[in-house]
């Protein structure tokens, strides 16, 4: 395993670009897979058989015309995109240590992966178990390190709609599956697409839309991040003064980071926690409420 920072060669070039960029990424693998351009798949952990299907065929493909696949080794979708990517390069996103495999099924797919010239990456130390909150923080780095995020089926409040919107923020591209109206595990994919999200029914709809993107240089940073690497575990103190000065009426993030006085990093993390429990609503112009 090697700890690598932004800058050096294996660390993603795009994810080096994002605000909160880890300042350092445990990496196992072929690393080189991480230098080539990557997509990211993701969707239900209860996803249906035609869900599965579908995920690997967009993987399968993907592969074939040169992409690695990305995404967070979870049940579901995560599991049948990585499976079907593995021979043409694929990387798994770690929510805990390497050596803390979620969920631990998973660890024969992870060896695979890793043999056959894939990569596996986490920000966490060896030994970190990973939780409910690790999660969200884990879906940042699949988005960053993408071209685009493609959800192939997401219920509504779903972790995969949590990735989609860190996608649209880092300015990466969202693409979603559509669904059935009748079938609740594409709720969410469908509300995506009347919110702007590009339509996907076949590989080709991903790879036009990223084409005119990869010919553009990627652009890093000129000094020091603006905002402090993603704090992992903010204080009591600061998560009860954040989720004080919430309430029904919207307010805006960077009010809340200055009536709070925590840093950034802390505000967005403990957004993200409320979100992720589905306490949190989010408005336009960055404007957020309490449900």
């Amino acid at each position: 395993m090697n700890w690598l920072a932004p800058g050096e060669d294996g660390y993603p070039s795009r994810l080096a670009t994002i605000d909160d960029a880890p300042p350092l990424l445990a990496v196992r693998g072929d690393a080189a897979t991480l230098m080539r351009p990557m997509i990211a798949i993701v969707g239900s952990r209860n996803a249906s058989g035609a869900g599965l299907k579908f995920a690997g065929q967009l993987a399968r493909e993907l592969g074939e015309a040169g992409f690695v696949v990305i995404s967070g080794v979870a049940r579901g979708v995560d599991q049948a995109a990585h499976r079907t990517s593995i021979a043409t390069g694929t990387v798994a996103v770690l929510a805990g240590g390497h050596d803390c495999i979620y969920p631990p099924e998973h660890e024969d797919l992870l060896a695979a992966i890793i043999d056959q010239s894939g990569a596996a990456i986490s920000e966490m130390p060896l030994g970190h178990e990973p939780r409910a909150r690790d999660f969200p923080r884990r879906n940042r780095l699949i988005s960053g390190a993408s071209l685009g995020v493609v959800v192939v089926e997401a219920a509504q409040r779903s972790g995969s709609l949590i990735t989609a919107r860190m996608a649209a923020e880092q300015g990466r591209e969202v693409f979603a599956v559509p669904g059935s109206p009748l079938d609740p595990r594409a709720a969410g994919t469908n509300d995506l697409i009347k919110q702007g999200a590009t339509l996907v029914t076949e590989a080709a709809d991903i790879i036009n839309a990223v084409q005119p993107i990869m010919e553009r240089p990627v652009m890093h940073p000129a000094g020091e991040p603006d905002s402090e690497p993603f704090e992992s575990d903010p204080q009591g103190q600061d998560r009860d003064q954040i989720t004080g000065l919430l309430g029904p009426v919207p307010i805006s993030i960077d009010d809340l980071v200055r009536m709070s006085g925590a840093s950034p990093a802390i505000v967005r993390t403990v957004l993200l926690e409320l979100e992720l429990a589905g306490r949190l609503e989010r408005h336009g112009g960055g404007l957020v409420s309490l449900l």
